[in-house]
Order: C-alpha cells, then sequence, then structure tokens
C-alpha cells in the first residue's frame, strides 16, 4: 500500500514539473513574438508614417477648401 501511494505521489509531482515547464515555454513563445512585433514596427513605422504624409498633402494640394493638417 506504501508504494502504491509513493508511485501515485511520484506520478503527481511529475504531472506538475511538466507544467512548470511548459508555463516556461509559452512565456518564451509569447517573449520571442513580441520581440518579431517590436522589430516590425520600428522597420515599417517610417514607411507607413511617409506614406500617410504623402496621401494627406495629395488630398490637400487637390481641394483648397480643405481645412486642417496633416500632422
Amino acid at each position: 500500500m506504501v508504494d502504491y501511494l509513493r508511485i501515485v505521489l511520484n506520478a503527481r509531482l511529475a504531472k506538475m514539473e511538466e507544467r512548470g515547464a511548459s508555463a516556461v515555454e509559452y512565456g518564451l513563445l509569447i517573449a520571442g513574438i513580441a520581440a518579431v512585433i517590436v522589430v516590425a514596427v520600428m522597420a515599417l513605422g517610417p514607411i507607413v508614417k511617409d506614406a500617410f504624409d504623402k496621401t494627406c498633402q495629395s488630398i490637400k494640394s487637390g481641394a483648397a477648401t480643405l481645412s486642417g493638417s496633416c500632422a
């Protein structure tokens, strides 16, 4: 009976250790995805801003009655 309880306890402890490892793996995966998003925003940010500025300037030059700013 004692051996059975020892086996059950060891099985539960092993299961808990696997949960902790998978949580760490998910955390690393989320950190990696966040890093990729930051790099993409830093690389593409100026390009997108220039495209919006050019669009705003072309709209302002085509419509003389348009009020507002492109900033």
